[in-house]
């Protein structure tokens, strides 16, 4: 049942111009310090987490409850804080499971937001809107923080949105909920003017950076890592800032120079062993910097970065520390032996 009463940003509509939003002077009440600690514990080295397996895609066909219980049973041997996307079935179903199953589990939820040019458009936000609040009111235990949107206003996103779009979700999420909320983008917009008014909008701001994308070679990932962060606080002083999304992909597709493509973009190994290398630094930097950080990704998805229609080999695919089957990648093995004491189930 929606739950809403007032759409995103009516005025939206397609061909109207996107009105200005007049930034908040100050939050609503002040702002609500995202904390990632449980039971006393810090828990700020997180994981994005989507169980979707081999044939399975959102709006087609989705993971049981049995799949989803078992890959939250894997994922919290060694995370306790994981990140979701949108509302949807999976969502509703692996919040039920962690409530049910009293898992040391804290996750923050997204909406997934889209231009409202059309119908489709508006109905999906209205959709995302009213379930996300719903479930972050639901389970106000488990649900530590909410996200709208996702790379909705960096340039090169795919459904790219108008700022002032998106600070209308914000702030009817915000007043409708009691945990803290933010908006994810890519490094490229918070370090641009346009993203002020935003900052000034969210609790704290959840910035993606990948070293990879970004034709950085794996020696230099961590220290180019820290130095987007340490550049995004500098610009945006006084606001807390988490990493959203940050990884290294065990394959690509190298035929793929177009612009933009990661034949082009990509310039470090892309490889197993790579990836081990980067997930060593990871863990290293989150430690000694106890900033907030959800690696991109737990489990491998071949749904994505266009599903049966792209090669196997598109790198979208191979951001998991698990591979589909459910078992570690020697990358994430190798991690398993030096950073978790004793040592924990790696395959099922």
């Amino acid at each position: 049942m929606l739950i809403g009463l007032l759409l995103c940003a009516p005025a939206h509509a397609a061909d109207a111009a996107a009105p200005a939003v007049a930034p908040a002077a100050t939050l609503p009440g002040g702002a609500r310090p995202f904390q990632a600690e449980l039971d006393g514990k810090w828990i700020g080295n997180g994981v994005c987490f989507s169980p979707f397996r081999p044939g399975q895609a959102p709006g087609e066909s989705y993971p049981g409850e049995a799949q989803v219980l078992e890959d939250l049973h894997l994922v919290n041997h060694y995370w306790q804080l994981v990140r979701m996307y949108d509302f949807s079935p999976v969502a509703e179903t692996t919040l039920k499971l962690i409530r049910r199953h009293q898992l040391p589990m804290r996750v923050i939820l997204g909406a997934w937001i889209v231009p409202e040019k059309d119908t489709a458009g508006r109905t999906n936000n209205r959709t995302q809107i009213d379930g996300v609040i719903r479930l972050a009111n639901q389970y106000r235990d488990i649900v530590v923080a909410v996200s709208i949107g996702n790379e909705t206003m960096v340039d090169w996103s795919d459904h790219r949105c108008e700022p002032s779009l998106v600070i209308d979700c914000i702030r009817e999420a915000r007043r409708a909920i009691t945990q803290p909320v933010t908006t994810a983008d890519d490094y490229n917009f918070w370090n641009k003017e346009a993203s002020k008014p935003v900052a000034a909008e969210v609790d704290f701001i959840t910035l993606h950076c990948y070293a990879l994308w970004n034709g950085r070679q794996l020696d230099e990932a961590m220290a180019w890592t820290e130095k987007i962060y340490d550049s995004a606080a500098e610009f945006h002083p006084g606001k807390q800032i988490i990493l959203g999304e940050t990884g290294w992909a065990t394959k690509y597709d190298a035929s793929k120079k177009g612009p933009g493509e990661e034949g082009a973009l990509m310039k470090g190994e892309v490889s197993v062993a790579a990836q081990e290398n980067y997930l060593r630094q990871h863990y290293q930097w989150v430690s000694r910097r106890k900033v907030v950080t959800l690696l991109f990704e737990a489990f491998d998805e071949s749904w994505k970065g266009g599903g049966r229609a792209t090669s196997p080999g598109v790198a979208e695919k191979h951001w998991g520390v698990f591979d589909e089957e459910r078992n570690p990648k020697p990358s994430f093995a190798a991690i398993i032996r030096e950073f978790y004491r004793p040592a924990v189930p790696q395959a099922k």
